[in-house]
């Protein structure tokens, strides 16, 4: 059959050194097709101080060519994890967008314009380090003041997954918005675990990033459950999935430590335990 070039929009190219994944010719379709080829190409996919809401009183877009906009970009995340963020903000406004979220999803393909040539590349590598980042936009929804989290997973030096959630409870604290984010993405972090060792993958290294805060409410959880007799018996790299919670259990950047997040079915982050294995 050949060497994989082309396959539902995305273009492959394979080389001894690694392989390149990217969009070119469908980002280019994109611009096109909203007569976006003429605009001026602009650095980032959304602003800093962009806050979009409801917009009760700003002007209706058309809702037809504002959702095709929004698919077709949703379609793009799948090699432009750059722009996932601002995709999915714009996502939340389908079923009666603004003017104002029509400029913000068009901010988007200018963005694209200047970005056309980005690609993703995995490195040829025997570096199986599995390291997972998660970070959280404190209260940045303003509709309901709901926190989104964003997370990537590496393996070695090879982005393979990557997404963003809002959460489902509305967090008191950043510590709160940023354990829960820590949760799930600790939850997929070790599912990937398994599915990389059911593939044959020995030896795997877990690096979790977590932020100061989450560790600051670990430690003090600790010194908690030490004071209160609480000795639970965990094994580093284990998962529990229950109809009603995932439990699961990562090492933090401190030896011999293994921390317990408990996380109920919708993502509400129940408990966190840490341990300090005796060597």
């Amino acid at each position: 059959m050949g060497e994989l070039n082309f396959f539902l929009g995305l273009q492959v190219k394979q080389s001894p050194k690694g392989t390149f994944i990217c969009q070119q010719k469908y980002t280019r379709e994109l611009l096109k097709r909203f007569d976006m080829e003429a605009s001026k190409v602009i650095d980032t996919p959304i602003a800093t101080a962009t806050q979009l809401d409801m917009d009760e009183t700003g002007p209706p877009v058309n809702q037809t060519m504002y959702r095709g906009i929004i698919g077709s970009l949703l379609y793009l995340t799948v090699s432009r994890p750059n722009i996932v963020f601002s995709v999915g903000l714009c996502a939340r406004f389908q079923s009666n967008p603004k003017e104002s979220h029509l400029k913000a999803a068009k901010r988007i393909l200018r963005y694209l314009k200047g970005t056309q040539d980005m690609v993703l590349y995995y490195p040829s590598s025997d570096n199986f380090n599995l390291i997972k980042y998660v970070d959280t936009d404190y209260t940045g929804y303003l509709v309901d003041r709901k926190s989104t989290f964003g997370m990537d997973h590496f393996l070695g030096s090879c982005l393979i997954t990557w997404g963003t959630r809002k959460q489902n409870l509305v967090a008191l604290s950043t510590a709160k918005a940023e354990s829960v984010a820590t949760a799930s993405c600790c939850a997929q972090f070790l599912w990937i675990k398994q599915q990389l060792e059911n593939f044959g993958v020995k030896n795997l290294v877990l690096i979790p990033h977590v932020s100061s805060s989450v560790q600051s409410l670990i430690h003090v959880l600790k010194r908690t459950s030490g004071e209160q007799g609480q000795n639970p018996e965990v094994t580093e790299g284990s998962a529990i999935v229950t109809t009603d919670s995932v439990v699961a259990v990562v090492p933090i950047e401190e030896e011999n430590v293994v921390t317990v997040f408990v996380v109920s079915a919708d993502g509400i982050l129940l408990e966190i335990i840490s341990q300090k294995n005796e060597v």
